[in-house]
């Protein structure tokens, strides 16, 4: 079929040109001025057609074209097909560029705010021992930053660590009567797990974390990602033989004395299947992209929306600061069977002073209308959908690319029932040969572009190449998994092992006076520990966990 559409096409063209021959030369002034209203400026554009021999590109029949017009309209052409493929793309570009901007803010000044959210209330409620050790908690946002913005940070270990070195401090301001060394509270560290001095407020808080950050920073690349494969694939350079097919589809027309006569639409759609063969083999890759970037975008909807995961996470902590508080006598009782009993430090003084006097229950969480906002307002549901809404549009979006070109507004005549006024590449008349399918090995037989179907494009392979690696990113993104870290250690390496308790190592968080057992003790590490040391444990006073359990009453009802 595409042999007989070509064969009678020809025939057109022929019978065309042979009709053409007996009419008179026409006049070239249309065609000045047509040139002069697109910016050329001619010395000798002929007043009459002339014999068209000298032409290399254009039908060489009578011409309105001089050989140097046939040059400077080569020459045009070649910056027509960029400036359409950069108007074409414009959207998809600007989306990205804006839409990345905009979730990076978002994410960063999340990251702010609340981190000074949590310093507000950490300053109200705990003062001057808050203070003095804040920069255990400016560590934590650091390090989740230096996260978000490309670090090489396991999130998993970080978080380990935060909540260990939190966990020395508050040991060491709560038994203040006593000398703690570095090797004693490196004993505690070990039997962290094992302990949960702070709870489950820990493994929670890692996995919503973790995942919620994971998904934050790699959609936020996978922006990034698409942001650049945009830019730069939308930079087209057209080979000579896709640059005389342009000159040929464009501005021989004005040489046949026809400048207003626009190209036929599928004759526009071949040029342009030949000239963007390799851009439209990215679609595959691209599409697979796009729907990983939607799924992950699911995910920031959901459990691992890093708003609600972040916001909240001052009130969490203090939780975890106040389950330690609450299981204080516990927690001291099973470090020192594990690690021993300190020496005194001689400041007997402080060791009658309650947890009141280190950690003030004053603690107010922020209501919501109190909460700072980000980007200008705006919050995290409403990006999303906004992005999942621009998304779903660009797919197929570099295969539709010569139809998005060959729009009439742009460069055909349109679909215009008299299919005989338009510009054939030959003549007015109409086009016969079929629209070929896209990417590079469809061009084999290409009627308008000469396309070398054994030589891919390896700039365009390259850009294929990135959102393949960005879609499995995206993927395992959407899985909870970091690609730099699934091979990341268990979550209690370095410091289940050792001498020392096995489950609940506390500290001095007075509050209840229940006697604690000792849970599985090894002491191969640090030595037995007689009885007679655990007699002379000071006892707390009746007293005090009287009056902190009232605190930590009134503190849980604001919490809720």
């Amino acid at each position: 079929m595409l042999r007989i559409r070509t064969v009678l096409w020809t025939l057109s063209v022929a019978l065309s040109v042979a009709a053409g021959a007996d009419f008179k030369a026409h006049n070239c002034s249309e065609v000045r001025q047509a040139s002069i209203a697109k910016g050329f400026s001619f010395e000798n554009v002929p007043l009459q057609e002339m014999s068209g021999d000298h032409l290399r590109v254009c039908p060489q029949e009578n011409t309105c074209c001089t050989s140097e017009m046939e040059d400077k309209f080569g020459q045009q052409s070649k910056l027509e097909l960029e400036n359409l493929v950069d108007e074409t793309s414009h959207e998809l570009r600007s989306t990205f560029v804006s839409r990345h901007k905009k979730f990076d803010e978002f994410f960063l000044e999340l990251l702010e705010n609340t981190e000074r959210s949590l310093n507000e209330m950490f300053v109200r409620t705990y003062g001057k021992p808050y203070m003095q050790n804040s920069e255990v908690f400016q560590n934590l946002f650091a390090e989740l930053k230096r996260y978000y913005t490309g670090g090489n940070v396991n999130l998993e270990e970080m978080l380990n660590d935060f909540w260990s070195r939190l966990l020395e401090r508050m040991f060491t301001l709560l038994n203040s009567q006593y000398v703690i060394t570095e090797d004693y509270l490196e004993c505690i560290s070990k039997y962290t797990d094992q302990l949960k001095p702070f709870g489950d407020v820990p493994k929670k808080l890692k996995a919503q974390v973790t995942r919620a950050f994971i998904v934050a920073r790699t959609f936020v690349q996978g922006l990034s990602v698409g942001r650049e494969v945009a830019s730069r694939v939308s930079k087209v350079s057209s080979t000579p033989a896709c640059n005389r097919a342009l000159t040929k589809m464009i501005y021989c027309p004005y040489c046949q004395a026809m400048p207003s006569v626009k190209p036929c639409n599928n004759y526009c759609l071949n040029v342009m299947k030949g000239c963007l063969a390799n851009q439209a083999d990215l679609d595959p890759e691209w599409n697979q992209y796009i729907d990983a970037m939607l799924l992950v975008a699911q995910r920031l909807e959901g459990p691992f929306n890093i708003e609600s995961v972040m916001e909240p996470i001052d009130v969490k902590i203090s939780e975890a600061i106040m389950n330690m508080q609450d299981n204080s006598v516990q927690l001291s009782y099973k470090v020192f069977q594990g690690c021993g009993q300190p020496k005194p430090s001689g400041m007997g003084g402080r060791s009658t002073r309650g947890v009141s006097d280190v950690f003030n229950a004053r603690f107010r969480p922020y209501s919501p209308e109190e909460r700072p906002t980000t980007a200008a307002g705006t919050s995290l549901d409403r990006l999303v959908i906004d992005i999942k809404e621009k998304l779903k549009l660009f797919k197929k979006f570099w295969s539709n690319l010569p139809e998005d070109v060959c729009q009439p507004h742009r460069v055909t005549a349109g679909n215009a029932t008299d299919d005989d006024q338009c510009w054939n590449g030959h003549t007015k008349g109409r086009y016969f040969p079929e629209v070929l399918k896209d990417g590079l090995t469809n061009q084999v037989n290409n009627p308008e572009v000469g396309v070398d179907i054994t030589r891919p494009d390896t700039f365009i392979r390259q850009q294929i190449m990135a959102l393949r690696v960005m879609t499995n990113k995206l993927k395992n993104a959407y899985n909870g998994n970091d690609i730099y870290f699934q091979d990341s250690s268990d979550e209690g390496s370095g410091s289940g092992s050792g001498s020392g308790c096995t489950e609940a190592c506390v500290t001095e968080f007075d509050f209840s006076s229940t006697e604690a057992p000792v849970v599985g003790a090894d002491r191969s590490g640090s030595g037995p520990v007689e009885d007679s040391a655990a007699a002379t444990h000071p006892a707390p006073s009746a007293a005090l966990p009287a009056s902190l359990a009232l605190s930590a009453l009134a503190l849980h009802r604001l919490w809720r």
